[in-house]
């Protein structure tokens, strides 16, 4: 039988939109394909099994996702003999590989705006890094697929010869993202003031993100409004502090609140207990929090770039990233305008439903077949 390994480091137990991704592929590609044999490769702490399907194997890999071992020496650190064909998913493509590789590149943005990444060590280093792990996969994959139509357009654009050799497979929303009854009730372990209307920004904080521009649209929009909160859900970096400081001297520090962790039921419930997400990124390789918020009847304000109008649909309100005004009166609109807030949380779950990842993992599998020929 073909021998396909996908690798899913990312699943453990830090929340992450890559781990989504890799989840979805181990949940639904033994299904839909029982005349292949999957490898799945996992991190040391992922869970006992990510599949319970008979014709997957898997593998713990002791090296890190995003390490100097996998890019230039995983087929050292796993058995990948024997493998057909090898999907990297999370932009990077390593050496060395005897078979076909598919590599997922969810963004450029290494490649056109670095001061948008985030930097455990080095920026100058670790760009060197990413340019050359995805320039690899750019080169030299048998396909690239990507997560949006929006990535997909800005990868021809960078490179044209790439046509031909780009796929787009749109993300999923899991089911546990829906609209729940007495959404605030669940919330009472967080910390968050009783009574207070909620605007939402969720993502680790990393410069693309943007959550700076964040606290200034919410303190434009709600410099008055005494009865409405900014609640930020967020991996926090040593810079944290930054935004502590922005948001006092933006005279909104005591409507400001910081949560580092949360699981996913109460995820949902702040989608749902929430009167907005406001989402002023610079740049989405897809944006899963806009669909998840979709998905649970939370209004969206975003910001008109990348792949975030093809994630709305028209379903949310969009703003130029870089006017703090625009969005700030979108931000308005939906807190002042009950009947336009009302007809997005009707449009938000029926636009969600429109993603799959089902689907998704369909898209991936189609691709494989077309590399192998089968």
């Amino acid at each position: 039988m073909t021998k396909i390994c996908v690798d899913c480091r990312y699943i453990g137990p830090r929340p992450s939109g890559i781990g989504k991704v890799q989840q979805a592929l181990a949940d639904y590609l033994p299904g839909l394909a029982p005349d292949v044999n999957f490898i799945f490769l996992k991190r040391a702490d992922a869970p006992a099994r990510l599949s319970p399907a008979g014709n997957v194997r898997e593998i713990v890999v002791h090296a890190a996702a995003n390490s100097p071992a996998t890019m230039w020496w995983l087929t050292r650190k796993a058995p990948l003999e024997d493998v057909d064909l090898f999907h990297a998913t999370f932009n990077i493509m390593p050496a060395g590989l005897a078979m076909p590789c598919v590599t997922t590149v969810h963004d450029i943005m290494w490649l056109t705006n670095p001061d948008w990444c985030k930097a455990r060590f080095s920026r100058s280093l670790e760009r060197r890094f990413y340019r050359h792990g995805i320039n690899r996969a750019l080169r030299s994959a048998a396909a690239i697929t990507t997560v949006s139509e929006a990535s997909k357009q800005e990868l021809l654009h960078w490179n044209p010869d790439l046509a031909g050799r780009v796929h787009a497979a749109l993300l999923g929303v899991a089911g546990e993202y829906r609209p729940v009854a007495n959404a605030a009730e669940k919330l009472a372990g967080l910390g968050l003031p009783a009574g207070q209307r909620i605007v939402l920004t969720v993502g680790q904080y990393v410069p693309y993100k943007n959550h700076e521009g964040a606290l200034r649209v919410f303190a434009e929009a709600c410099s008055n409004r005494t009865d409405t909160s900014l609640v930020f859900v967020q991996r926090l970096s040593r810079n944290a502090e930054d935004l502590r400081r922005l948001a006092a001297n933006l005279g909104i520090a005591d409507r400001v609140h910081f949560l580092e962790a949360v699981d996913d039921a109460q995820l949902v419930a702040l989608y749902a207990a929430a009167d907005c997400l406001l989402h002023p990124s610079f740049c989405e390789g897809f944006g899963l929090p806009l669909l998840e918020a979709m998905a649970c009847g939370c209004p969206v304000v975003a910001s008109d770039h990348s792949a975030m109008p093809e994630v709305l649909g028209g379903a949310g309100l969009l703003a130029p990233v870089h006017d703090t005004r625009a969005m700030s009166q979108a931000l308005r609109r939906v807190l002042d305008e009950p009947n336009l807030a009302e007809h997005m949380r009707n449009a938000g779950p029926a636009r969600a439903a429109e993603f799959s990842w089902q689907r998704f993992a369909a898209q991936n599998l189609e691709v494989y077949r077309h590399v192998l020929a089968l």
